[in-house]
């Protein structure tokens, strides 16, 4: 078994380092601050493939696994988090449209989402269907070669600035085989959306409620056939899950680099903070923890581009324990800063309030464990090694 990296993957790290260090570290403060999303420079991402990193090349994309894409966005995470958890749901929903749509959509929609002139928003959360995914009302009624829709969704990201929604709505059944996927224009006529939401972090990218009221969407907007849509999504959130694993360790990791050059040069009763085993044993826990985070994140995209059959309890588990981890290492690394960390001259409170949100979305930590134990109580099973 062998950890170590090749040549093309050292190559995409050093360009995603590159892009992160020029574009989005010196903009993420001000982004934040300020409510800013920075639509310029996620094209800019869209020019060097980063938004089509595991779509497919006819489409447009890199063709990336999972594994590589995960490599990249934990640089563009280091850099910026909340910008680079936008390309993770732009990625996610650019992918399902690659792997499900219609040639017709495809050659639509296609080229525009992979470089990023289009940028695309997932449409699942409901008022009253969020980790009861399954349960959502909004509906779509095929009339003639059309399915129109109606009803609401919520806490979406991007909305308002994005052209483009994957939105699943209900054409049959109740539950999940009921449920189909489309791809919708946002400017759509009986589109509207809320309020941009004021939130705890992220920022840098609105959410809003999105609204469907007779929404006139082409038959060949179906992703897959009616019915595929819950599945669709479930196989879009295996992948979104270790984005946004990946995106917390990347804020990890830039929370822990700062917080180690700040220990060097702090000095307290005559010497660097550094000096004292205090700090130097939370130091060791966190590194520690950031690489078994690591670790667990690659095995998890090693397993979906593998299609082993237990992806989704991998993916489930890395989500579950990266994003703890990260939150956990943000608030380590502002405790070494001490009163500094507070406040906004330094980003660790930002990465701290940007890394929180990660433990909720993309299915909350308390439905990952749902999941895994699932797995794992299955008569005559055996446990995931």
């Amino acid at each position: 078994m062998n950890f170590d990296l090749n040549e093309d993957q050292i190559a995409y790290i050093d360009l995603a380092q590159q892009f992160s260090a020029n574009e989005l570290a010196p903009n993420a403060a001000l982004w934040d601050a300020e409510a800013i999303f920075p639509k310029a420079t996620l094209k800019q991402a869209g020019e060097l493939g980063f938004c089509g990193l595991y779509s497919d090349v006819e489409m447009g994309g890199l063709g990336l696994s999972r594994l590589d894409s995960s490599l990249i966005f934990e640089q563009l995470a280091m850099g910026c988090t909340t910008t680079t958890a936008m390309l993770t749901i732009h990625n996610m929903a650019t992918w399902m449209v690659s792997a499900n749509a219609s040639e017709a959509a495809k050659a639509l929609y296609g080229e525009k989402l992979t470089s990023g002139q289009w940028l695309a928003s997932y449409c699942l959360t409901e008022a009253n269907a969020g980790s009861d995914a399954a349960s959502l009302t909004t509906k779509a009624v095929k009339i003639g070669d059309e399915y129109v829709i109606t009803g609401n969704k919520i806490f979406i990201s991007g909305a308002g600035e994005t052209e483009v929604l994957v939105v699943m709505a209900r054409t049959g059944e109740p539950g999940a085989k009921g449920i189909s996927a489309f791809i919708v224009d946002s400017d759509s006529a009986g589109i509207s959306f809320g309020r941009r939401e004021e939130k705890m972090g992220w920022n840098a990218q609105p959410t809003r409620m999105v609204s469907f009221d007779q929404v006139r969407v082409p038959s060949t907007n179906l992703l897959g056939n009616e019915g595929d849509g819950f599945t669709i999504a479930m196989q879009g959130l295996d992948g979104g899950r270790i984005n946004i694993a990946t995106v917390g360790l990347g804020t990890a990791q830039q929370a822990l680099t700062e917080a180690l050059a700040f220990v060097n040069d702090r000095k307290q009763f005559g010497k660097p903070i550094a000096a004292f085993q205090g700090i130097q044993f939370k130091l060791a826990d966190m590194n520690t923890e950031l690489v078994a985070a690591r670790q667990m994140v690659r095995l998890a995209a090693f397993k979906l581009d593998n299609k082993h059959p237990d992806a989704t309890t991998y993916c489930a588990m890395a989500k579950r324990f990266a994003t703890d981890i990260g939150y956990q290492v943000c608030d380590e690394a502002l405790q070494c800063f001490g009163g500094s960390g507070y406040i906004k001259e330094y980003p660790m409170e930002r990465y701290l309030r940007d890394s929180r949100v990660h433990r909720i979305l993309e299915g909350t930590n308390e439905i990952m464990r749902v999941i895994i134990a699932r797995r794992i109580l299955l008569k005559d099973s055996q446990a995931i090694l």
